[in-house]
């Protein structure tokens, strides 16, 4: 069993034969790598500390609780549509299903409606190479394995919708940084990891396809400093706006 480890500010995989504690619920999983080690190559010195908010944790979770509460009932007729146009367009299961690094280096399973062929992930090796991001994470802005009711469902970022479940469960809230899969987070320092994952955040905002890792991370720092209400307000009125196309927001 292996679990997150930091060494000298950086995320470590390493090999364990211990038992995962009670705080590792059906959310989370342990991380599944064997007999290898993963050290990232980043800056050494913590860069952030977070700072006890407790009154704001709790309204967040409540908050983030009641708006999927929302979100899924209201939204149902919507959902079981997209889902039936996704397994109408490429039969499967509709919904993919990824490990994610989250709060304190734990792994838990981020949930999206599918907008890929089912073979993307083995079809990926092959596309490395044409990755236009210029940090750690993967994409390609005309992506063939892209399906054609996924783009629709990217462009208008239906897609992420299912991410409410993990706003009900726990594991990611509305607004705080990227959850990266293993080997991205690998090459990233922890300090990121001491606030919840979230759907949107400043870098969201931005167009990260210019971005170093560097700035990315100075946002993702940006957040952990400056988190409360107001903040979390500001970045969900941006995000919407963004979603929906509206100026001078």
């Amino acid at each position: 069993m292996a679990e997150l480890e930091m060494r000298n500010g950086n995320v470590a995989t390493i090999e364990k034969d211990v038992e995962l504690g009670e705080n590792y619920s059906d959310v989370v999983t342990p991380l599944k790598v064997h007999k290898t080690e993963i050290v990232a190559a980043a800056p050494a010195k913590e860069r952030v500390q977070v700072e006890p908010k407790p009154l704001y944790d709790f309204i967040k979770r409540v908050f983030d609780i009641v708006i999927s509460l929302i979100c899924l009932t209201v939204g149902l007729p919507v959902y079981l549509i997209m889902i039936l146009a996704i397994v109408i367009d490429d039969p499967g299961n509709p919904f993919f299903v990824q490990e994610r690094v989250g709060l304190n280096g734990r792994v838990f399973k981020m949930v999206k409606l599918r907008t890929m062929r089912k073979d993307a992930e083995q079809i990926k090796v092959n596309l490395t190479e044409q990755n236009e991001y210029k940090s750690v994470h993967f994409k390609i802005e005309n992506d063939p394995r892209v399906t054609k009711v996924g783009r629709f469902l990217r462009k208008t970022s239906l897609d992420e919708t299912a991410q409410v479940l993990n706003l009900l469960t726990g594991s990611m809230t509305i607004v705080g940084p990227r959850p990266f899969i293993l080997s991205e987070q690998a090459q990233l320092p922890d300090d990121r990891l001491q606030v919840k994952p979230g759907l949107s955040c400043y870098w969201q905002l931005e167009d990260t396809t210019k971005m170093s890792d560097e700035e990315q991370l100075e946002l993702d720092y940006r957040y952990i400093r400056e988190r409360g209400i107001g903040t979390d307000l500001k970045i969900i009125w941006k995000t919407v706006c963004s979603v929906v196309g509206a100026k001078n927001c």
